[in-house]
């Protein structure tokens, strides 16, 4: 790089001594860079130095650095906007569970109702029927009782007939024939069932 800045150094150089041998009268930027110490060349050639290192830097750091941050800032957003629709997608599904869940309630709460109802009505039918056998149960009782009240009557009245005829054998102190015992028998039955 310093043998390109040397002969655009020496050029210049030979341009200021020229005008100045000429005799030109000197201007006030010849003055203020005499005053100063500051050769023209010299500042060229650092403005040129300048220039290539500018892009040197620019070429191979900055501009694949810039890539590289740009790479870094489209993965951030990426990520942000993937985030975000992260988020939409777990509210959708905490909406649709909460949906879910209101829904299963509420058909549990009908399915219990329905077992409640199923269970009256089964309670119920068992509670009539139980009646119904315990109404035929106590009728049938009845129906025996009855009977066994007739029963006992007929055994009873046929008790007394044969007391009475034992008894009117007594008093009379005679022995009936078995055709005088059925007719007593039958005349002392009608008088007591009052047939």
């Amino acid at each position: 790089m310093s043998s390109f800045l040397l002969p655009l150094a020496q050029i210049t150089e030979h341009a200021v001594e020229t005008v100045a041998a000429h005799g030109e009268a000197p201007s006030a930027l010849t003055q203020i860079t005499e005053n100063f110490g500051i050769k023209l060349p010299y500042i060229v050639a650092q403005v040129v130095s300048f220039a290539i290192v500018a892009f040197v830097l620019w070429r191979f750091a900055f501009k694949p650095v810039l890539a590289t941050l740009d790479e870094r800032q489209h993965k951030i957003s990426d990520g942000l906007k993937y985030a975000e629709e992260m988020k939409a997608k777990l509210e959708a599904a905490q909406q649709q569970t909460a949906a879910q869940l209101k829904t299963a309630q509420l058909e549990a709460s009908k399915i219990i109702d329905e077992a409640r109802k199923t269970a009256k009505d089964l309670a119920d039918r068992e509670a009539a029927a139980a009646t119904e056998r315990a109404n035929g149960l106590i009728t049938k009782a009845q129906q025996a009782i009855q009977l066994e009240h007739q029963k006992m009557l007929a055994d009873a009245r046929v008790e007394i007939a044969r007391l009475v005829v034992a008894t009117t054998e007594r008093v009379l102190a005679k022995k009936l024939t078995d055709a005088d015992r059925a007719s007593y028998n039958e005349t002392a039955t009608r008088e007591l069932t009052g047939v």
